[in-house]
């Protein structure tokens, strides 16, 4: 990592699931990178809100930008 991706992170692609193809900054290399969409309400409630949790798994054999994680339907 150069200078300049040190203030940034590494780039990262997520593949498969709800968000197939985002690309993102990642510091660390996080083994597990979770994504939530808000839930749409019918009827909301006041200061309550939902949200679908999805999870990626970094791909260890990556060893340079990007990186790759991969989706884990399994995961809750």
């Amino acid at each position: 990592m150069n200078a300049g991706t040190a203030s940034r992170g590494e780039l990262a692609v997520l593949t498969g699931g709800p968000a197939d193809g985002l690309r993102m900054y990642v510091r660390d290399r996080p083994s597990v990178v979770q994504v939530t969409y808000p839930c749409a309400w019918e009827s909301p409630t006041r200061g309550v809100r939902a949200e679908a949790v999805y999870v990626y798994r970094r791909d260890h054999r990556t060893r340079e930008e990007p990186l790759r994680y991969g989706f884990d339907g399994a995961s809750p």
